[in-house]
């Protein structure tokens, strides 16, 4: 029986990760394949190919961008930006989005420092991203402060602290490293730096 039991948890541990990322692979695919793939399904009808759909989103994402780009439509994209962020509630919802998509691939990205903290009044540490360093435009006394994301463990939600920059120690982590040690509890730590494993040693 333990054998048979130990043989069904490797099985588990073997077969759940595998499941798990092709899921989230193939519910991605449909998605992006889905933004114009619905569209174009009923004029292609039966010679619409799975596929399809995410090629013609990547080109029109892409046709947007070159357009961005140019005097007239570029002008046209601006007005339509500056509209957006004068309507009442629309302007919260779409500038959210808009910093929240530079911050990731515009050029001044957030989340590509790791900052280590220490909790007050505790000797512990966690683990941060710098989401931002000029918070004098936010707030002018917060000029010698940094924002520090936190993430919570197993789950996408954190906090935001405003922390004194001289009290952040920024390490030589990568950040997708840091986030998976981060989401999951500490239990992933494969293709960590060695400066990384040095300081788990001394938690």
């Amino acid at each position: 029986m333990k054998s048979l039991f130990k043989n069904f948890i490797n099985g588990i541990l073997t077969i759940v990760p595998i499941i798990l990322a092709i899921f989230v692979v193939v519910k991605t695919f449909l998605f992006l394949d889905g933004i114009t793939g619905n569209l174009l399904k009923p004029y292609l009808k039966d010679d619409y190919i799975p596929g399809i759909g995410l090629l013609a989103t990547l080109i029109l994402i892409t046709l947007l961008g070159w357009l961005s780009t140019k005097f007239i439509t570029g002008s046209i994209i601006k007005l339509a930006d500056r509209l957006l962020e004068r309507i009442p509630l629309v302007k919260t919802i779409y500038t959210v989005i808009k910093d929240t998509v530079q911050s990731f691939l515009g050029e001044k990205k957030s989340f590509s420092k790791v900052a280590l903290i220490t909790i007050p009044g505790t000797e512990m540490k966690s683990l941060g991203f710098i989401t931002s360093e000029g918070l004098e435009d936010f707030y002018d006394p917060l000029r010698e402060y940094a924002a520090v994301y936190v993430p919570q463990t197993f789950q996408v939600a954190g906090f935001t602290f405003l922390i004194p920059k001289e009290q952040i120690e920024i390490i030589d982590v990568k950040p997708e490293n840091a986030m998976k040690f981060i989401l999951s509890g500490g239990m992933t730590s494969k293709g960590t730096s060695d400066k990384e494993r040095s300081i788990k040693s001394h938690v």
